[in-house]
């Protein structure tokens, strides 16, 4: 059963509130029947995590418009329903992007699934994470209630931050329904150098660079190939590509839209795809398989290994974590520990006690 909503995609459709107070009263009514429901938007990233055990879904894409958008404010709000392309050609109107460069995985991705997974792309270690952007929420908790946190400025300190909770949730402390965040301003130059080197010299060359003051956005490595985006002023772009040398990649935008979708041979020729996590300078991991690494080394991909107990073994002695993304596994999201576990269930019964929303998404039993 699939419980829907409608509504045109308008900035000030006088209908915003009866759909909102709709899926509210889906909620409450789930609440007071404590019926499991599944949030749904574009499921262009319900691959992540675990599929969940509620029957019953809510529909919140036709909860879509931008609400409002401030140029020179940097500050857009719009609903959770609103397709993540709608937004970024608003923006790019404007000559401003989402600074954390999303994936979408897919051509209905929306703006409640960005937020609710976290996602953010090769951009993420040097302009911030999708949570860093969030200025405020409004959504709906396990209750029915409409709730509001945050506002549409950055000195927003009153009270508990749980707008930037919502991010990385997966939907499991409440239903989205209204997103602000800041924007940034498109760069005036952008050139992606590339250089030949293993990957033990990528690991040090990208800790080098990281005392460097030169405009790096992104940097990848990937079968003994180095890649670094310079992008900014034209300026300072083109000091930085001069100190650094190497060769020019001809098209780097369609290559770091690739790495960002996982369209790289390497993601789409996986049966098996790993996301780990580590500190940057962690060395090479003895760890069977194909490697990748993004985010100045963090960020780790491990492509044609399906040993579950082993890599989360290893990743764990290097304090990092492992997230499956392709394949299966006990737990596709990295186990937390007793303690962040408590916490999480603190969380999930205060905003959500009766464990409707999302119910299995990230933890089995949370």
């Amino acid at each position: 059963m699939t419980l829907t909503t409608s509504r045109d995609n308008t900035r000030d459709d006088p209908r915003d509130n009866d759909i909102a107070e709709s899926l509210a009263a889906a909620v409450t009514e789930a609440f007071e029947n404590s019926t499991p429901i599944a949030i749904r938007g574009g499921d262009t990233k319900a691959f992540l995590g675990e599929s969940g055990s509620a029957e019953q879904s809510l529909d919140i894409t036709g909860h879509r418009g931008v609400v409002s958008y401030e140029p020179g404010e940097l500050v857009i709000t719009a609903r959770a329903g609103t397709p993540l392309a709608d937004i970024e050609r608003t923006l790019a109107d404007s000559g401003q992007a989402l600074a954390f460069e999303p994936p979408y995985f897919g051509d209905a991705a929306t703006l409640g699934g960005t937020i609710a997974t976290n996602l953010a792309g090769p951009a993420r270690p040097f302009t911030g994470a999708a949570r860093d952007f969030v200025l405020g929420a409004r959504i709906i908790n396990g209750r029915g209630e409409i709730l509001r946190f945050g506002g549409e400025v950055m000195k927003n300190v009153a009270g508990y931050d749980l707008s930037r909770l919502m991010a990385g949730a997966f939907g499991t402390l409440g239903v989205l329904l209204d997103v602000s965040l800041k924007v940034l301003p498109r760069p005036r130059a952008q050139v992606t150098q590339r250089f030949e080197q293993d990957q033990t010299a990528a690991i040090q060359n990208f800790c080098q660079l990281g005392r460097k003051p030169w405009p790096i956005t992104a940097s990848y490595w990937e079968d003994g190939t180095t890649y670094l985006r310079l992008a900014g002023a034209s300026s300072s772009v083109s000091a930085a590509q001069k100190s650094l040398g190497g060769e020019m990649l001809s098209d780097d935008v369609a290559f770091w839209r690739d790495v960002r979708e996982q369209q790289r041979p390497l993601f789409t020729d996986a049966k098996s795809l790993w996301r780990l996590s580590v500190a940057p300078a962690t060395p090479v991991l003895d760890i069977a398989g194909t490697t990748a690494m993004d985010w100045g080394g963090a960020l780790r991909w491990l492509a044609g290994n399906d040993d579950e107990q082993g890599i989360r073994q290893r990743i764990s002695q290097h304090g990092g974590h492992a997230t499956v993304y392709r394949g299966q596994a006990s737990s596709r999201l990295h186990p937390l520990s007793h303690s962040m576990m408590a916490v999480h269930t603190r969380l999930k019964n205060a905003l959500d006690p009766a464990g409707i929303l999302n119910p299995g998404r990230m933890y089995a039993d949370f």
